[in-house]
């Protein structure tokens, strides 16, 4: 076991709410694992209540797609959270974190490469959230009589980011007994916005309005999966905890279940509004379709809902930094997350247009997320989601050193799949050279498809797939 895989407490190693979580990426020893599937439904339910999928529910519309239209591309991209949980079953498996079990099929070097993006572009997405929060606290602010401008968005940032990173410190448990407690107020909730949002909506396709074509089509969807994908590296980050006598199939199902209920709901939410009103700036269209009384709690929704997603990604994040060697405490590796996402989201509030930057960042998302999805994914099937548990901890002593530390056909996978989705990429940052050959059409989401075969191709008759005790 490498030194910063053991960097933890031995004095203190439980798991309770309110207590520091003294375990990072160290496998979890079977008599200290304890929970079941149902708290996977909880986690994924309640950090999927966020107003970022109203937000790209809208963004469909706003690509040419008609209130159905659009209402099927977020139900069918919800579905992708069947994919995202039960990449979560090698964490019951081997007692660790996601990052930490890629390096099977990445190798211990090469899984350093896709730790940095990974965590970069988590960091990202905790920042998109967190500014979304700050702009309806500041709103919210506004509307009780502290005034307006840069003190006002400063102290809602600031209270945002204290709400985050406090529950996200303290650790596992503590994330766990948020995420479902904060669901429990937010679905009640977003259950009225959708009250108000829904009989209004105009099902109708607009007169004159031309078909979306190819091109509406791929970035609606493109843009409702960048979420889902999001969440690839960080599953097992939330099973590791779990007995290993843990269902399989009801690991599965808890978890896609809770991150399909809320992404569809808030997406519907989304679709409905913008065929209302202009959503360019979300908070404020959505605001404007609803009763005066209930504008105060649907601010809160919109920061309450940003902080619950935010939890689990600065969570994940500081898992990340010890994959990636920083030989800190999981405790202390979560501060350098929490100042890079403090310094983006002061960027994005106060130097940046924020619908214009949210957008491109989406789109450009997948340009990782889905070929390293890909890669993960065809290496747990592969494997059969057994592991070598101590190998993924021994460096280059163990079997998943491969060659100099890089495994050849998952990197090779890996470019494979990340130049075919940048290759056919359409965002506001990188339009890639394929896409005015094939008519306007975003086929990023296709890199995933792209690096599975690949990687089945070269590594499917290695006998490292033999399943390990």
């Amino acid at each position: 076991m490498t030194q910063q895989d053991a960097t933890h407490d031995t004095t203190a190693d439980v798991d309770e709410v309110f207590r520091v979580e003294t375990h990072g990426i160290d496998p979890i020893p079977d008599a200290e694992r304890h929970g079941g599937a149902q708290d996977l439904f909880w986690l994924w339910f309640g950090s999927n209540l966020t107003f970022t999928y109203v937000i790209n529910g809208a963004l469909a519309v706003a690509f040419g797609l008609s209130f159905w239209q659009a209402t099927a591309v977020v139900v069918i991209s919800g579905l992708s959270f069947f994919a995202v949980s039960a990449a979560g079953l090698s964490g019951i498996r081997t007692g660790t974190a996601t990052l930490v079990i890629s390096r099977a099929a990445f190798g211990v070097r090469g899984n350093f490469p896709a730790g940095v993006l990974n965590w970069v572009v988590s960091i990202g997405y905790t920042i998109v959230n967190t500014v979304v929060g700050t702009l309806a606290l500041e709103v919210f602010l506004a509307e009780v009589g502290l005034g307006e401008g840069t003190a006002v968005r400063a102290l809602a940032l600031g209270i945002t980011l204290a709400l985050t990173f406090a529950v996200a410190m303290w650790g596992h448990a503590t994330v766990q007994f948020a995420e479902r407690w904060m669901a429990y107020v937010l679905a009640l909730g977003f259950g009225a916005l959708l009250v108000f949002l829904l009989p209004g909506a105009r099902t109708g396709a607009p007169a004159g309005a031309a078909a979306p074509g190819l091109s509406g089509w791929s970035l609606a969807f493109v843009v409702m999966l960048a979420g889902p994908f999001s969440y690839l590296p960080m599953p097992a980050d939330y099973t590791r905890y779990l007995p290993r006598t843990t269902s399989l199939k009801s690991i599965t199902w808890m978890g896609a279940l809770g991150g399909f209920v809320s992404s569809v709901a808030l997406g519907v939410a989304g679709v409905a509004a913008a065929t209302q009103t202009d959503m360019s700036d979300a908070v404020a269209g959505a605001e404007s379709l609803l009763p005066g009384w209930f504008k105060p709690a649907f601010l809160a929704l919109v920061l309450g809902g940003s902080v619950t997603n935010s939890i689990i990604t600065l969570y994940s994040s500081s898992l990340n930094l010890q994959v990636l060697g920083i030989p800190w405490s999981r405790a202390r590796a979560i501060v350098i997350s929490a100042v890079v996402t403090a310094a983006g989201s002061l960027a994005a509030l106060f130097l940046a247009d924020f619908t214009t930057s949210l957008l491109s960042f989406l789109s450009l998302l997948i340009i990782v997320f889905a070929p390293w999805g890909g890669v993960f994914l065809a290496d747990m099937l592969l494997r059969r989601c057994h592991y070598d548990s101590a190998a993924l901890h021994a460096g280059s002593a163990g079997a998943y050193w491969y060659r100099a530390g890089y495994h050849p056909a998952g990197m090779a996978a890996l470019l494979a799949g990340m130049a075919f989705a940048a290759l056919t990429c359409d965002s506001e940052l990188w339009t890639g050279p394929l896409v005015a050959p094939l008519g306007g059409a975003d086929l990023t989401l296709l890199g995933s498809v792209v690096s599975a075969l690949t990687y089945w191709a070269l590594a499917r008759r290695v006998p490292a797939y033999v399943p390990a005790a």
